[in-house]
């Protein structure tokens, strides 16, 4: 019995010790499983937050592409100014990028609007292209643009998705990356203009926006140095912007405008170009019919009675038309001058190019020219609120104001020039004309110096600089005597 008792005692003895080993025994942390802790967590926390800020930024985008749409004026859709704006893919009456697009596709494409848009979110580099050349640099935003439109393209074409696509989807794209590769040189141009002439083809051939491509692909044709192929693709942009079946393989100034405002923007734009080609290809008698003809067209579109009192898209548009004409009046004036034409005609010419941009850009900056205490507006003055306020005024209103300031430096500095050729007698006048072509190219920084403004091209700004200087030395010299 003793013996049984004790068995007994040693079981219970030993199921005790057992229980012991299973208790759960309480946990203090050190200090190093605490940091280690709280830097898991706030890890977590920073990764979840930045997943939600992307998501959210880029519904953010999509609902302010699909507003811009929505919010669209009478005046802006009369004037025709919502077919120059930037489309990023979709229904171009809804906004935003297409609900067929896959959900990878969509966010490239947001992604190349960001770093197009906003870069400064990414900075901003210059990179070689071509490390053998050591000279060709390019824009690193452009090239991640470009990087996402490409892997939108190669998305959008797959062809179990290319069927569901919006008409206008892949159209768009190619589109807005032919422009990206326009812009990052020399290189990049026979593959643009094959995205162009995709978009070409993809429309069909018709409509403004075929004939606004048309332009784009002549361009790039005459940059490339295929003249003939250039006037051929002008003149199928003048042909579709004027309802005429009659092909033709050199443009023609039509007898009369286009109705529409739209295709009298892409006439003027063609006519430009072709101007600009036979001058410098020194085909100056057809130079100088081709761009008097242009001129008496654009003349004869009516303008506002009263910019002040035309609507911001009517002012833009007419606006638009006299730079046009600024620009042809200095390429006559040039080709004149190249025809030994007498000095007085060809300055004559450059006055009107000079006071036409001038003005162009003293209506856009919202200055007014007869009450102005500045010779020029700065080069940071501010676009007019009425074409700020805007989303599809804005871009096409600032590239106005850049183009502007560009041609009044350009006529300017002409003016000089040929008023210096005139004689010592007029040297005071020509340095007035360069001091005004500076003005216009270039800006003052802190430091109360000239510099050149981020549109001026440093070559063009060595030009004015050095014509300038010189003329400037010379007067001082010649009043000290």
């Amino acid at each position: 019995m003793l013996k049984r008792a004790a068995s007994k005692s040693q079981f219970a003895s030993s199921l005790r010790r057992h229980a012991s080993t299973f208790q759960r025994q309480s946990f203090s942390p050190n200090r190093a499983q605490v940091v280690l802790g709280i830097s898991a967590a706030s890890l977590a926390a920073i990764g979840v937050a930045g997943l939600m800020v992307d998501r959210g930024t880029h519904m953010w985008l999509e609902y302010t592409l699909a507003l811009d749409k929505k919010e669209i004026d009478s005046d802006t859709r009369e004037w025709g100014w919502e077919l120059e704006a930037e489309r990023w893919t979709g229904d171009p009456n809804q906004g935003g990028t297409d609900s067929y697009l896959p959900s990878a596709g969509r966010k490239a494409v947001r992604n190349a609007w960001f770093s197009h848009h906003r870069p400064e979110k990414y900075g901003r580099m210059e990179v070689e292209e071509d490390p053998g050349q050591g000279t060709n640099m390019v824009d690193a935003v452009l090239l991640r643009t470009e990087l996402c439109l490409r892997g939108a393209l190669t998305i959008a074409e797959k062809p179990d998705i290319v069927g569901r696509l919006h008409p206008c989807t892949l159209p768009d794209i190619l589109t807005r990356r032919a422009s990206i590769l326009e812009r990052l040189g020399p290189a990049h141009l026979p593959e643009s203009r094959a995205q162009y002439d995709r978009v070409f083809r993809l429309l069909g051939g018709k409509g403004l926006q075929a004939a606004r491509i048309a332009v784009k692909i002549g361009d790039l044709n005459q940059r490339l140095g295929e003249g003939a192929d250039a006037l051929a693709w002008w003149a199928r942009a003048v042909q579709l912007v004027g309802d005429d079946e009659t092909i033709t393989s050199v443009p023609a100034v039509p007898p009369v405008p286009p109705s529409s405002p739209a295709a009298q923007r892409i006439l003027a734009s063609a006519l430009v170009s072709t101007s600009a080609f036979y001058g410098m290809t020194r085909q100056l008698r057809q130079a100088q019919t081709f761009e008097e003809d242009a001129l008496d067209l654009l003349r004869s579109i009516r303008p506002p009675e009263s910019l002040a009192s035309a609507s911001p898209p009517q002012a833009l548009h007419a606006l638009s038309l006299l730079h046009r004409s600024a620009v042809l009046s200095l390429h006559l004036s040039e080709v004149l001058y190249a025809q030994r034409a007498p000095v007085a005609e060809c300055v004559m010419r450059l006055q009107d190019a000079a006071t036409s941009s001038e003005r162009v850009a003293y209506a856009l900056a919202g200055t007014s020219v007869p009450d102005s205490e500045k010779l020029v507006p700065s080069a940071v003055d501010p676009l007019g609120k009425e074409y700020l306020s805007n989303p599809y005024l804005e871009k096409p209103a600032s590239d106005l104001l850049r183009d502007a300031r560009r041609s009044a430096a350009d006529a300017w500095n002409l003016m000089g020039e040929l008023t210096e050729k005139m004689g010592p007698s007029h040297r005071q006048l020509a340095l007035g004309y360069y001091t005004r072509a500076l003005a216009w190219a270039g800006r003052m920084n802190k430091a109360g110096k000239m510099e050149p403004a981020e549109s001026t091209l440093r070559d063009d700004w060595r030009l004015l600089w050095k014509n300038y200087a010189r003329m400037k030395r010379v007067v001082d010299l010649s009043e000290s005597k």
